[in-house]
């Protein structure tokens, strides 16, 4: 079995690492640097931190005005106040200036569980997408999450990185190079294509197992960049495989379902399905409860492949 770490976890480890050797980096939190992990950076450079407090929207001006000033910022909070509270300061604060803003947002997703509702951002992917200038990222595991956040400090404008709760097994070397627009093939198939972000990924790979037990080839490809989506590789499945389908924690309208889909619907019209929130809001319970419910399951996907084959 693949050894679990947390995604959050590496984050907080990783903004330590880049402040050593850039002393621009500056983080911002919103009174939940426990949860995000940027109480790490707050203990390492205390004069490079700041908590905001209960106001994301003041953050994320901050965020905008340090930003102005030649800083590179890390600005952290959970996804459904980063995207929800702040959208209107995000979208003209950052995004319209394409100021060097790093939003990584934790505890995305119906994952969250018994947080309910009020806590589970499941729109945080669309309403980030939207943005002209914004790109969106979503690791899947640890080392991902590592190299993603290596590269944002890098890259000048804003970017969103969605991160979740939990601990997801780790799928990708230590080293690995994070490639914007760039998917990951993570196995081969000839019948149908299972795409994937973030906690999603490990369960279609799970599918890919079972769909092997009853003689169906599954390619299975990791879209941890949302936006730009790698169209290219959505083009090559279409050609390769004779169905698609998506999978994400995620409401199906607007995110990398629909991301997807224009590539498929300009290119090469194929099956297509959109595994995902259908429409609803969350409710409280266990993230294992909630993922059976809403048919974000391996087994659930591995029975949508199947039926998808038979169209």
């Amino acid at each position: 079995m693949a050894e679990l770490k947390s995604l959050r976890d590496t984050y907080g480890e990783t903004i330590v690492e880049l402040g050593k050797s850039n002393p621009n980096i500056i983080v911002l939190d919103a009174d939940l640097s426990f949860s995000t992990r940027t109480h790490r950076f707050k203990e390492a450079f205390p004069n490079r931190f700041f908590n905001l407090g209960v106001a994301e929207a003041d953050m994320m001006g901050t965020a905008a005005g340090l930003a102005s000033c030649g800083k590179t910022v890390f600005a952290s909070t959970f996804a459904v106040f980063a995207t929800g509270r702040a959208w209107d300061q995000v979208r003209l604060g950052i995004v319209y200036s394409k100021l060097n803003v790093k939003i990584v947002a934790s505890h995305s997703g119906i994952e969250v569980g018994e947080d309910g509702y009020s806590h589970q951002a499941i729109e945080d992917i669309a309403l980030m997408r939207v943005l002209p200038a914004m790109r969106v990222i979503v690791p899947c595991c640890a080392n991902q999450t590592r190299a993603v956040i290596r590269f944002v400090a890098k890259e000048k404008g804003p970017f969103y990185v969605r991160l979740i709760k939990h601990s997801l097994p780790i799928l990708y070397p230590e080293d690995m190079e994070f490639k914007l627009g760039q998917a990951t093939t993570l196995k081969q198939g000839k019948d149908i294509t299972i795409g994937a972000i973030g906690s999603m990924v490990p369960r279609t790979l799970e599918a890919h197992k079972i769909l092997k037990t009853k003689g169906i080839s599954a390619k299975v490809i990791d879209f941890a960049s949302v936006k730009p989506i790698d169209e290219e590789a959505i083009k090559q499945a279409c050609d390769e495989t004779r169905g698609f389908i998506t999978c994400e924690d995620h409401t199906t309208a607007g995110g990398l379902g629909d991301a997807v889909a224009q590539v498929i619907l300009a290119h090469h019209p194929i099956p297509h399905l959109r595994i995902g929130i259908q429409g609803i809001f969350g409710e409280s319970g266990t993230s294992q409860d909630l993922y059976e419910k809403h048919g974000l399951t391996a087994n659930h996907i591995a029975e949508k492949a199947e039926k998808l084959l038979k169209y």
